[in-house]
Formats: C-alpha cells, structure tokens, sequence
C-alpha cells in the first residue's frame, strides 16, 4: 500500500505543478507558453515510450532456461492426464 501512495503523491506533485504553470503561463517565454497545456500528453508518451523500451530490452536480455522447459512439460503432461481422468476430451477438433 505504500507503493500507492507514493504514486499518487508523485502523481499529485506533478499536477500541482502543472497547475500553477498554466495560472503563471503570462509570465513565461511565449515558446514555453505553447508547451504548458500538452505537458500531460507528453508525460503519458514518454511514460509509453520508457515502457516500450523497457520491454524490447527486458526480450534482448531474456534468459534462456531449460530446466523449467522440463518442468513446464512435466506439468503439461500432468494437467492432461488429469484432464484425460475426469472425462475431457483434449484431442484436436478436425477442420
């Protein structure tokens, strides 16, 4: 729950910020004062961005393991015969 709060305090921070921003934008340089009103939707585009980056990394760095394909598979053939007991029927539907 920390966390949350956290968020919502950095969250607030930032509106806040942006707030008193667009009420003192007379007094900025008129190249920033066309700026202020869309700093939401740059903040959520960068937000995208980062998270785009940080997945195509997160795939460039995946490990590889194979102990836990094993597992996986062990537990595939389990959950069938499992499934093969109780009455379902897992073969393919032909087209």
């Amino acid at each position: 729950m920390k966390q949350v709060w956290k968020i919502g305090s950095l969250l607030a921070a930032a509106v806040a910020i942006w707030v008193s921003l667009l009420f003192t934008s007379r007094d900025l340089p008129p190249s920033l004062n066309l700026i202020v009103p869309f700093l939401p939707m740059y903040a959520i585009a960068s937000l995208g961005c980062y998270g785009l980056g940080m997945l195509g990394y997160g795939m460039l760095v995946f490990r590889v393991c194979p102990e836990e394909a094993v597992l996986l598979q062990q537990d595939i053939s389990e959950a069938k015969a499992f499934l093969k007991d109780h009455g379902v029927d897992l073969t393919e539907p032909s087209n």
